[in-house]
């Protein structure tokens, strides 16, 4: 067939797109084996789940006003493939409702304890898939959120008026955080790099550092919406970027589970002593387990001064209070089946991403998407394709919209001609809307 082997697959050997169906010995397509292993798996990842009327922002936010970037509605004959917010459309592992309907068992739900089982369960998880080192129970600080702990983070760490490093692309809530606390967004533009790879530009950020006076940034590993999982010596450089500015650093992590072949999150407070004293670590389990409806995250601090600042200011306005469910959401997630459900996610997760890539690269003139490396959101530029067509980045994205292809603006994450796109819903509904694509935006 010409095409060259790039990876072992137990004993599935792959090559490009295909794969070698062992005893048969042909070729088949990947998303014939996708299904094969779908249908092998524990957990359910292929029903359409009906969330309408549930109280799910991407489903019924569509068409109506909510953050003044949803998708408009469709035209009549096209139901919606949310595609937008950054949840997913599969059930949560089965081991969470049970622990929250455990605990629900018992008819008080007065003031409470943490359990030191909240604890013990974050220690296990990110050691054991993260490689934390040294973690402690005194490092682990409850966060209603992760915005929850930027904001403290930076109210706290920054004065008014004060200029804060971002990434470009950048996840659109952080300028949000920032600039609603009366500070200044200052990006240090991300670039492609001879094979489409998203790289920061070190000198570049060494520079705006220096000449805007910042100590203070905000970074994001994995990267949302690039889908960049950072090397040690990427991040390596950048903490010694950082380090020689004396720039403390806001890590949001919370993609950290979501990694494909090839790739492995590495904590920030991880890559260097000076890291480890200087870093405000932010996770979740609501990426990985779609639990953010339920509110739940925490800080990972392991510098005394630095928990004891961003603390404060929570403690302070008494917003950061824990709810004894997420407590229970939590243990449930990072026990033993949660890890095998996150296995089998992944294998899911990776297979639409290399769908969607593929799709895109051999079908769409003209429109360019990094195969991600983490998360489940793609990000398409359009730059290419719109100067060929005459077209411009809004009626593109209308197009998608009127045929139910709930995609996301890209200009909100400093994308000039860009798209994000969510890939977290069963296969069949992702090649649904890429029908709908081809038959009537690209193509149509």
């Amino acid at each position: 067939m010409g095409v060259k082997l790039c990876a072992v697959e137990g004993d599935w050997q792959r090559l490009d797109s295909h794969f070698l169906w062992p005893g048969l010995g042909y070729w088949v397509p990947h998303d014939i084996l996708t299904e094969r292993r779908q249908a092998t798996m524990k957990y359910d990842f292929t029903s359409i789940i009906d969330r309408h009327g549930m109280d799910s922002i991407a489903v019924d936010g569509i068409g109506h006003k909510v953050w003044g970037n949803e998708p408009a509605a469709p035209k009549e004959g096209f139901d919606s493939i949310p595609m937008w917010v950054a949840d997913m459309n599969f059930a949560t592992c089965p081991a969470i409702p049970a622990a929250v309907m455990e605990r629900t068992k018992h008819p008080l739900y007065g003031y409470f304890l943490p359990r030191d089982e909240y604890y013990q369960s974050i220690i296990h998880w990110q050691t054991k898939r993260n490689g934390f080192a040294g973690l402690k129970r005194e490092y682990i600080g409850y966060e209603n959120g992760v915005h929850g702990c930027v904001t403290s983070a930076v109210q706290t760490l920054s004065a008014p008026g004060d200029k804060i490093l971002l990434h470009s692309p950048t996840y659109v809530g952080f300028r949000a955080d920032v600039e609603g606390l009366g500070r200044k967004s200052v990006y240090s533009p991300l670039k492609r790099d001879e094979h489409g790879v998203w790289r920061m530009d070190y000198e570049d950020m060494d520079r705006k550092l220096k000449k805007y006076h910042i100590h203070l940034a905000i970074f994001c590993s994995p990267h949302n919406p690039t889908g960049r999982v950072w090397e040690r010596w990427e991040l390596e450089k950048a903490m010694e970027v950082y380090e020689a500015n004396q720039c403390l650093v806001i890590s949001d992590e919370i993609w950290a589970d979501i990694t494909y072949t090839g790739s492995q999150h590495i904590p920030t407070l991880m890559v260097s002593p000076w890291a480890r004293e200087h870093t405000v670590a932010v996770y979740a389990p609501s990426k990985t387990f779609n639990l953010a409806g339920l509110i739940g995250s925490y800080h990972i601090i392991y510098n005394d001064y630095l928990r004891d600042r961003v603390t404060v200011w929570g403690d302070a306005t008494h917003y950061n209070e824990m709810n004894v469910l997420s407590m229970h959401a939590l243990i449930g997630a990072y026990s033993h089946e949660g890890q095998a459900w996150t296995e089998e996610l992944l294998q899911v997760l990776e297979g639409n991403c290399k769908y969607a890539y593929e799709h895109i690269r051999d079908h769409y003139q003209g429109v360019f998407a990094a195969m991600p490396q983490g998360t489940y959101m793609l990000f398409l530029d359009l730059t290419d394709y719109c100067k060929r067509t005459g077209r411009t980045l809004d009626e593109v994205i209308k197009a998608g919209w009127d045929v139910g292809v709930g995609w996301q603006d890209g200009r909100a994450f400093n994308g000039p001609c860009h798209i994000r796109m969510n890939l977290a819903s069963p296969l069949s509904r992702i090649q649904e809307a890429f029908d709908r694509l081809d038959n009537y935006v690209f193509h149509g």
